[in-house]
């Protein structure tokens, strides 16, 4: 279905080519400051036509906010957000070839069999165009996590093709193992979008795949890649055993992203092959407990945590719950079905087959522009389940106290 949460609840609608796009976001605490300028940030940095190596087409996506707030101040009821689409071009879409034939690996042909009908132009619901709500409702619940929690959620381009950040394999390498660590404790956005047009925060790296990325394009072909993503200061707690732990839930975000193909968690498909004596993450005191709770923001001082681990395999996760360690997980993304190449296909009716050249804008590589896709689907599951928590603890608080309490 098109609506995602729980406690926070959000639904999107749209399609790549209809008037408008957006989302209803029900469940936002009441009595917090939120103005366009809050969510538009994000926006920019997910819109198309940032550089040579993301689709030309050229929308400003300013976003509208059209209740659930009064004088800037959320009002608890459901927040309305839309986005008007500008640069609209369905004729492009059109034509003998793309009527005929549906495109290799798009969702074409599975949404006409699904319904018995589809959208004529673009993708439709599985665009991309459909994340621009998700989007928006990520920077609300970032915002309020922010400021409750003190949580920040980063993340970054960490592959693409076979061009890697940190080369593959290399989890038991104590000297990588390090120099990841040290990336995810300190990155932030500010970084991340001075790599530009990639977003790989490593200057050589970048570079080259952003070269790597401008040969497909020049060639009407695609190509896929990685976003690692970070969640720091998540508190203690959070996730629902046994069906919605919370890697299972952060899956479930992730791989709701149009083009996306696989999800780990810490150190994922590679640690299977570690030892359990070097991937076990061994407790030790957290020197952050002693802080003082005027350091900290208001729901981070109720929920501090007395350990953390001196290694982080786990990705801050264990038993499906956080454990108070960095979250961070990796995402991976298809190369984009949309292509100028020319493609063998079949009729939709089955009775002959041909050649698609497909028409229309499109992105060579997405995960550039899938960062802030990948933190809005990161903050409205923390949002979630930090909800879910809140109101365990707050009805715990009215029953009296246990003896050993």
């Amino acid at each position: 279905m098109s609506t995602f949460g729980e406690y926070f609840k959000v639904t999107t609608y749209g399609e790549s080519h209809c008037r408008s796009v957006g989302c209803i976001v029900d469940g936002c605490p009441p009595g917090m400051s939120l103005t366009e300028d809050d969510i538009q940030p994000q926006m920019d940095r997910r819109r198309p036509g940032q550089s040579s190596i993301t689709t030309p087409r050229n929308e400003a996506d300013r976003v509208e906010i059209q209740s659930g707030t009064e004088f800037g101040i959320t009002l608890g009821t459901p927040i309305g957000l839309r986005v008007m689409n500008k640069d609209q071009r369905p004729k492009d879409y059109g034509g003998a070839t793309i009527d005929l034939y549906p495109r290799p690996s798009h969702a074409d042909w599975t949404y006409l069999e699904k319904y018995g009908v589809k959208a004529s132009s673009g993708g439709g619901r599985s665009s991309a165009r459909e994340t621009i709500g998700r989007v928006a409702a990520g920077a609300i619940a970032e915002k309020y996590l922010r400021l409750a929690y003190g949580i920040e959620i980063v993340a970054f381009v960490t592959s693409v093709g076979k061009i890697h950040l940190f080369p593959p394999g290399t989890e038991d390498d104590s000297e990588n193992d390090d120099a990841r660590n040290q990336l995810l404790s300190t990155i932030s956005r500010e970084t991340v979008d001075s790599f530009q047009p990639v977003r790989c925060p490593d200057a050589a790296k970048s570079a080259e795949m952003a070269q790597y990325i401008e040969g497909f394009k020049e060639r009407e072909d695609s190509i896929g890649g990685t976003v690692t993503c970070v969640i720091r200061n998540a508190p203690i707690g959070l996730g629902e055993p046994c069906f919605d732990k919370l890697e299972a839930l952060l899956a479930h975000a992730m791989l709701s992203i149009p083009a996306t193909k696989g999800f780990e968690i810490g150190s994922g498909f590679a640690g299977c092959e570690i030892p359990g004596s070097i991937h076990n993450d061994a407790f030790v005191a957290n020197p952050a407990a002693a802080a003082g709770a005027a350091e900290l923001a208001p729901g981070a001082a109720a929920m501090r945590s007395k350990l953390t681990t001196k290694t982080n395999y786990s990705g801050g996760v264990q038993g499906g719950i956080s454990n108070g360690a960095p979250i961070y997980f990796r995402v991976g993304f298809k190369p984009p079905a949309t292509i100028g190449k020319e493609q063998t296909t079949a009729t939709y009716d089955g009775s002959s087959s041909g050649v698609l050249a497909a028409k229309g804008r499109h992105d060579p590589c997405v995960v550039p522009r899938a960062v802030p896709i990948v933190e809005a689907m990161a903050a409205l599951v923390i949002m979630d389940t930090v909800m879910a928590q809140q109101a365990r603890v707050l009805s715990r608080q009215f029953l009296p106290k246990l003896p050993s309490q």
